[in-house]
């Protein structure tokens, strides 16, 4: 049967989506540089990267809105709660590629956080947990356990398990924010939720360098990937999601988010061979294809309406 191409609308949102995953997938690679070219911490780079990005929304809301914001006071402290997730999310995930390096930490983040927050919307929500769901569950912990229980070369065992549930806990995070943003109200505008929540992040990781000390002494590469992430990933890509939103549905967004995690795991293989051994590209694949089931479940199964904050 002949099938109809695309509209170019859609095709349009389809194109900008994929730049925003593309984009996305190329965080944790800057991070392992940054590690490699500079005495940082988590904590500062996630703090860097949330600083950099909160002007240009700032001022991208200030552009296209003035002063008539939508944001009740309930979502106001929606967004300073999901600012408060976004800076344990960043953290977390950034201490996890210092452990297990690039790759595991994407995977393990990027595709577990869709399968907790199935699992957190059940517990806490009350949504239904369908067989689908208990199976991208199942298949997500059996990929993680194969991950963690393969060492790859070089790798120390300790290091790896503390790194992969620091990337549990990053997935959790990103979870949380997921699950806690489908308490804004209807009126509540993405790019104004993201310019708060981006705000208060920043500020909060700010509070947290205040032991250890922030760092600042960077080699001009450095500063310059800093600048990359907080403009290009991060700013730049939320808005190619938030444009491409409009174009296409949320099953596709969904699905071509998938670019991701593979584009970070190809970038960590061909920048820093990183390379997974048989077993452990087994519980990757695992990971991916338990991501692939809540895209895919079937039309009848209630969806909760996707919250467009990019972390």
């Amino acid at each position: 049967m002949h099938r109809s191409p695309l509209p170019h609308a859609e095709r349009g949102g389809i194109g900008l989506i994929a730049g925003a995953a593309l984009l996305w997938g190329t965080v944790g690679v800057t991070t392992q540089s940054l590690y490699q070219l500079s005495a940082t911490n988590a904590l500062s780079i996630g703090f860097f990267r949330l600083a950099l990005a909160a002007p240009v929304l700032l001022l991208t809301c200030a552009l296209l809105y003035g002063r008539a914001w939508r944001l009740q006071a309930r979502d106001i402290r929606v967004a300073v709660l999901l600012g408060a997730l976004m800076a344990v999310y960043q953290v977390a995930y950034f201490t996890a590629i210092s452990y297990t390096g690039v790759t595991i930490a994407v995977l393990v983040t990027l595709c577990t956080a869709p399968v907790i927050a199935a699992l957190l919307g059940g517990l806490l929500l009350r949504e239904r947990m369908s067989r689908v769901v208990a199976l991208a569950l199942a298949g997500a912990l059996l990929g993680t356990g194969l991950l963690v229980g393969v060492r790859p070369a070089g790798a120390e065992a300790g290091r790896l398990v503390i790194g992969v549930l620091f990337a549990l806990a990053s997935a959790l995070g990103y979870a949380s924010i997921t699950v806690c943003g489908r308490l804004l109200g209807p009126q509540a505008r993405p790019l104004e939720v993201n310019a708060v929540a981006f705000s208060v992040g920043a500020l909060l990781l700010l509070a947290g360098t205040l032991p250890v000390g922030l760092a600042t002494s960077y080699t001009p590469l450095s500063w310059g990937l800093l600048l990359y992430m907080g403009l290009v990933p991060t700013a730049l890509a939320y808005m190619l999601f938030l444009a491409g939103m409009r174009r296409t549905t949320a099953t596709i967004a969904t699905l071509i988010t998938l670019l991701e995690p593979l584009t970070g795991a190809l970038l960590a293989w061909a920048l820093f061979g990183e390379r997974l051994a048989p077993l452990s590209l087994v519980g990757a694949t695992l990971l991916l294809l338990s991501l692939g089931l809540l895209v895919w479940r079937p039309t009848a199964e209630p969806r909760a309406k996707p919250v467009e904050v990019e972390v």
